[in-house]
């Protein structure tokens, strides 16, 4: 997957100048690492916060606590936050970010493989709902794709 999609995504961002910013809970920074994987990417890949703690979302992100204990930590309030919070940080063109439930249990009430991903412009934020199924590593891993797949697909207008 990293070099089908990943190659030619930032070879496009390269050509149009363009930069994002990672805000990652559920992969734990696994979304940076695939980015940071394919050569070329130090010219659009600025930087990237691993909040995985509710605490760490406020810190780091600015995520108010009263969004976080009314909508939980794994909802489109949250995950929109973070993305367009990143993007901010950085001062890049686009922030996406992800948060979910990974398992093998619950959190937040909601089931393992229940995820949000965001992906923020200075235009607009654009949130997925994903419900997934397999093991922990089968979450994360389709977590970090299916955020690859979503921005190639708003970069392909």
């Amino acid at each position: 997957m990293a070099e089908d999609l990943l190659t030619p995504l930032i070879k496009k961002m390269r050509k149009l100048g363009l930069t994002v910013a990672t805000a990652e809970s559920i992969t734990g920074g696994g979304l940076g690492e695939l980015l940071t994987s394919i050569p070329g990417s130090s010219e659009v890949f600025l930087g990237g916060v691993i909040t995985y703690s509710d605490s760490s979302k406020v810190a780091l992100l600015s995520i108010p606590r009263r969004t976080i204990n009314k909508e939980t930590a794994v909802s489109e309030a949250v995950a929109r936050q973070m993305a367009e919070n990143v993007r901010t940080l950085f001062k890049s063109d686009f922030g996406i970010s992800t948060t979910g439930v990974a398992g093998p249990g619950k959190a937040y009430g909601q089931k393992a493989g229940s995820a949000w991903i965001a992906i923020a412009s200075k235009r607009e934020t654009v949130a997925l709902q994903l419900s997934l199924g397999g093991d922990r590593g089968a979450v994360r891993q389709a977590v970090n794709e299916s955020a690859i797949a979503a921005f190639t697909r708003i970069l392909a207008p």
